[in-house]
């Protein structure tokens, strides 16, 4: 099944304008998503999956702390999330998917299909539909948070709708920031590169290989590597890829 919200944008921004005035008054992270959830139930089968403080180091699942670094809606089925940390201590994270989490909001639906993933790496995909979640509008804000809205059907949304909604995830994730332990570690809080290695990055993120990256660089070759092989251990990632998307994530290259 696929669907479009059912109201009208302006309906919508009356509601999250409204949830705007209001959310700095609410001193809970539970309050912050009921309010958010609220604003937006009324659309077809959305609401409000959570929000999450993203790990400093990729894939580190036991950072993920329910009620410290991962606030889940009371809509949501209670084995979920333990199916998910279950499932994702198994699995790495799919390179592609932690591209988009560079870019902006998208819905799990454009995501699978624009990727070409193995059946080992749908698990994500599986374990929404075991639960109901035909769909997701995932929402990365200022590379710390990641704010996930779930529909029951397929999501189209227009431009304005996908707006106001990551406008929504936006401040509630601000208010959360404000509301959690600040010693919390979070992503961006390290991480010194060096320039040269932020160069390589940078060339890497574009799509140059070594060989290139060296040439534009007026660098060795192993040297482009060594900067690579530092550059990731500092962002605590495994390869390549995923250290040009943390570096991405972390504001730290364009």
């Amino acid at each position: 099944m696929v669907t479009a919200l059912c109201r009208s944008d302006t309906t919508l921004s009356s509601e999250l304008l409204h949830f705007a005035d209001t959310v700095d008054e609410l001193d809970t992270p539970e309050k912050v998503l009921d309010a958010l959830h609220e604003a937006v139930q009324g659309t077809s089968h959305l609401g409000v999956l959570g929000a999450f403080l993203l790990p400093i180091k990729i894939g580190d699942v036991d950072s993920l702390e329910p009620g410290k670094t991962a606030f889940i809606h009371k809509s949501v089925a209670k084995g979920m999330w333990d199916e998910f940390l279950e499932l994702a201590r198994k699995h790495l994270p799919v390179p592609g998917m932690l591209g988009y989490l560079a870019i902006g909001p998208f819905t799990m639906s454009e995501a699978m299909q624009r990727l070409e993933l193995l059946a080992s790496d749908r698990w994500p995909v599986e374990l929404a539909h075991k639960y109901g979640q035909r769909d997701r509008l995932l929402c990365p804000v200022g590379g710390r948070w990641l704010v996930v809205f779930w529909s029951k059907s397929v999501l189209r949304l227009t431009p304005q709708e996908r707006a106001l909604l990551f406008m929504g995830a936006s401040l509630a994730a601000i208010r959360l920031q404000k509301l959690i332990d600040p010693h919390i570690k979070r992503l961006g809080s390290g991480a010194s590169l060096t320039p040269r290695e932020l160069a390589v990055l940078r060339h890497l993120s574009n799509g140059k290989r070594v060989r290139e990256i060296a040439r534009l660089l007026e660098l060795g070759e192993e040297t482009v590597r060594s900067h690579l092989k530092k550059a990731q251990a500092k962002l605590g990632v495994h390869d390549r890829t995923h250290a040009a998307v943390q570096a991405v994530r972390l504001r730290l290259i364009p």
